[in-house]
């Protein structure tokens, strides 16, 4: 602390976007008529937790058949034949961003495997901080991995158990595992959804019809119409077979520990999430963050998309007007490769374009969610001003990011985040604006249901779980070789 931010920090801290990265996004179908077909549009509602792969399992009560690739979901499935191929009334998909295991063709799920019981295909939303000791220990008695994703460690417990039911061995198999996971498992005969003990991921339950549906957000139902009942409790699982919805519980946990970051940026505005609406409880950070650090200005503007919510708190409980000051090229992709990425700004100015009209002598809140670099944001407040803004002030909808995350948000080295080393002031003089505030973390949990019951380790390093030592640099570095290959 107490020194100035400098381009050579950043430019040693690893290259990614300079946004929070989760993996993945789930949807599963039980009974319905083109089960693959209500897969599909389920994943594409949930393509923004995930654009690396997309994958659909199908079964048609004999045979699973499997459909994944690289890419968004309309890519992958951009051949009608492909749906066409994957028959059946049930089916589970997943849209897949890497935070283990490298972002390979390999790691795209749903996984299907065939082994004592028959076939099973599983798909995951989360990390396992522990599948690495897990992964090691099944090498070294003789097993054979086809992907580096600590999903399959878990597919290994299912095999090697001696339980006759399909559930029971699930169960068995996840006491071995320690972290966040949010899973789907379909055999022919029956679907099976879980969350873990201190329900970090999202998912939740519906009806589409007589149909059973289980989504990482509601959003997904939405998109079929589908009925909403509700979350899935912490360590639920849910069995689905021809005898209709079973429910049952794995062994409690000492504490819940939903990812707060859900709320702040990962789930879709419009979706449910943990019982809650995640419109209702954005708009609410940005109503606290006003009250803590408002300032005199003239506009509020959000650095869209995930920002629009809490700016519109913020503008809310200030008093000021709300103004669209950044627009955003939605045909851009999450990562932006140009042969002119050695041009000042070019990647920020091929994502945003300034309203000059609108901030031309103005004084500016920009309503950011987080911060975890802090590049994109010096380069937007440059924009701002390029277009004649007379103040930019920043507010960010969620407090200082200073520690690494373990449980499947892809931040899990300190060198990754700007507030792990440097204060406020030192971070308001790196972004290049006139003032800088966040949003504190008692603010954060006084606006949420059950403040006891989220995990903010990014935020306070109380993490929930143990989590074994240099597991984020054994992470990181076999996800740079596996890239490399």
């Amino acid at each position: 602390m107490g020194r100035a931010v400098t381009e050579r920090d950043h430019n040693q801290r690893p290259h990614r976007p300079d946004r929070p990265r989760e993996c993945c996004g789930l949807f599963g179908v039980w009974g319905g008529v083109e089960a693959a077909r209500h897969a599909y549009f389920g994943l594409y509602a949930l393509q923004h937790r995930g654009q690396e792969a997309a994958g659909i399992a199908a079964s048609d009560g004999r045979t699973l058949r499997l459909h994944k690739g690289p890419g968004l979901v309309s890519q992958v499935f951009a051949d009608r034949a492909s749906l066409e191929g994957l028959a059946g009334a049930a089916a589970i998909g997943h849209n897949r961003y890497s935070t283990t295991g490298a972002s390979s063709v390999r790691n795209a799920q749903p996984i299907l495997i065939e082994y004592k019981r028959g076939q099973l295909a599983a798909a995951h939303n989360g990390n396992l901080v522990n599948s690495a000791v897990l992964r090691r220990a099944m090498e070294e008695e003789g097993s054979i991995f086809q992907t580096t994703t600590d999903s399959e460690v878990v597919l290994h417990l299912v095999a090697r158990s001696r339980e006759a039911d399909l559930p029971d061995a699930i169960e068995e198999s996840l006491r071995h595992v320690v972290g966040a996971y949010a899973f789907l498992f379909l055999s022919p005969e029956m679907l099976v959804a879980v969350r873990d003990p201190l329900g970090w991921r999202p998912l939740c339950f519906g009806r589409l019809g007589d149909a059973p549906v289980v989504a990482s957000e509601s959003c997904a139902l939405d998109i079929l119409e589908a009925e909403y009942v509700r979350s899935l409790a912490p360590g639920e699982m849910l069995v689905v077979d021809g005898g209709g919805v079973h429910s049952r519980q794995l062994p409690a946990a000492p504490r819940q520990a939903s990812c707060i970051f859900e709320f702040i940026y990962f789930a879709r505005p419009d979706s449910r999430i943990f019982g809650e609406k995640a419109d209702k409880i954005r708009r609410a950070f940005g109503h606290r963050l006003a009250e803590e650090a408002s300032t005199d200005a003239d506009i509020v503007i959000a650095v869209p998309d995930s920002a629009n919510t809490a700016a519109l708190g913020y503008a809310e409980r200030a008093g000021l007007r709300f103004e669209i000051g950044l627009i955003r090229n939605h045909y851009v992709g999450r990562t932006f490769i140009s042969p002119y990425q050695h041009e000042r700004d070019v990647d920020v100015r091929v994502k945003f374009n300034p309203v000059a009209g609108v901030l031309r002598g103005k004084r500016v809140v920009v309503v950011e969610d987080s911060i975890v670099r802090g590049t994109t944001l010096r380069k937007l407040i440059r924009l701002v001003r390029g277009a004649g803004a007379a103040e930019v002030h920043v507010r960010v909808s969620s407090p200082p990011i200073c520690c690494p995350c373990f449980y499947g948000i892809d931040m899990s080295t300190r060198k990754e985040l700007i507030a792990s080393d440097h204060t406020v002031e030192e971070i308001r003089d790196y972004i290049g604006a006139d003032s800088l505030r966040y949003l504190s973390v008692d603010g954060m949990l006084g606006v949420v249901p059950d403040p006891g019951a989220m995990c903010t380790a990014c935020f306070t390093g109380d993490y929930p779980t143990d989590v074994p030592a240099g597991f984020h640099k054994e992470q990181f570095e076999q996800k740079r070789f596996q890239e490399s290959l």
